[in-house]
């Protein structure tokens, strides 16, 4: 009886330290996947993952607070149904009909819920297969076919908000014929043209 004793000490022993070794493991993997989570994949989460389509609170570089529910994500923007800026305690409701493209580089902060926060952290989600094309698409590609299509177009920038038509795209700016909302970019209605870095825009809206 004492060596069976014996044996089932060093079993539970055993299985005891295997247990624990897998709980560590799991851990520092987890510890390692959090580690490289980007602020790309946590949004795509929120808006691609099985929990659905979710609205999320941006703060931008502008100052400016957006809400809205992403769609599609490229390199380093994404396009997103708007519903609301809020801009030095104003709010305007955007409805869910407006469209925006929002470079990465000018989101300040995800103001997020408790709930939101425990989601994006979930495991990172592909996109679509038909969207995975986008994936790879940068900034510059998606403002010169804004540019072909002659899109009317409201830009935020640290100092102003801008509309206007973009004229051309080069590597690092674009041309904007600027006039008011609403009008055709026709000669008589440009006020001037303004030559933007890229690195400028904070926020992109179509009108």
């Amino acid at each position: 009886m004492r060596w069976d004793n014996l044996f089932d000490d060093l079993e539970g022993q055993l299985e005891r330290e295997l247990t624990a070794e897998e709980s560590d493991l799991r851990a520092e993997q987890e510890r390692h996947r959090l580690g490289g989570l980007t602020l790309r994949s946590r949004l795509m989460v929120l808006s691609l993952g099985p929990s659905g389509a979710a609205t999320v609170r941006l703060a931008l570089t502008t100052g400016h607070t957006v809400i809205v529910r992403a769609t599609t994500f490229g390199r380093d923007w994404f396009a997103a149904d708007l519903f609301t800026t809020e801009e030095t305690g104003a709010r305007t409701a955007a409805g869910g009909g407006s469209q925006c493209v929002v470079p990465l580089a000018s989101v300040a902060g995800l103001l997020l819920t408790a709930d939101q926060v425990e989601r994006s952290l979930g495991p990172e989600v592909e996109s679509p297969s038909a969207a995975r094309l986008s994936d790879r698409i940068g900034l510059p590609f998606v403002l010169r076919d804004l540019c072909r299509r002659r899109a009317s177009l409201e830009i935020h920038t640290p100092n102003a908000v801008l509309t206007g038509t973009i004229d051309r795209v080069g590597r690092d700016h674009l041309d904007l014929a600027v006039h008011p909302a609403g009008a055709l970019r026709r000669t008589p209605n440009v006020e001037h043209y303004r030559v933007l870095p890229l690195d400028q825009m904070a926020f992109i809206k179509l009108v």
